[in-house]
């Protein structure tokens, strides 16, 4: 599939089966058919999911809305191809998932997705969630591709 970059929101929805509040990838930046994927999430006070502010005063994004902005831009990676299209992708597990640091409103969160293995119906990515430069989050994630 040839993708004019970035994709913005609207064009992600055509290829995402996910709608607001759960779709939560705001932009692709960098798009390697079959290889990799950069993504942004920007979160602000007015996302949804936040966890109440803690000690430091600041609210958080959970880590498991971290994992889904992840696992949703290695989707859109899969998704985009052509023969993909109108298939369902099933998050089918995660390994040596490693969370090192916190995300706080303002920050902007940049979501790269490397292909491991690639089959038919199934593969693995390589995901990992930046703020600033530091690495919050890392891990192995694993798909599988439905009718």
């Amino acid at each position: 599939m040839d993708l004019a970059l970035p994709l913005d929101y609207t064009a992600i929805e055509r290829i995402l089966p996910h709608r607001y509040p759960f779709l939560l990838v705001d932009r692709i930046t960098e798009f390697e058919p079959d290889k990799r994927i950069v993504g942004i999430k920007n979160v602000s006070m007015g996302d949804r999911f936040l966890s109440p502010p803690g000690p430091d005063g600041r609210a958080s994004l959970p880590t498991t809305v971290l994992t889904e902005a992840v696992a949703q831009v290695g989707a859109i990676l899969i998704l985009a191809k052509p023969e993909n299209k109108d298939r369902l992708i099933f998050f089918m597990g995660i390994e040596k998932v490693r969370f090192r640091g916190s995300v706080h409103p303002g920050d902007v969160v940049i979501v790269e997705a490397k292909v491991k293995r690639l089959r038919s119906r199934m593969g693995v990515l390589q995901g990992r969630a930046t703020v600033d430069g530091r690495v919050i989050a890392h891990g192995t994630m694993t798909f599988a591709l439905g009718s």
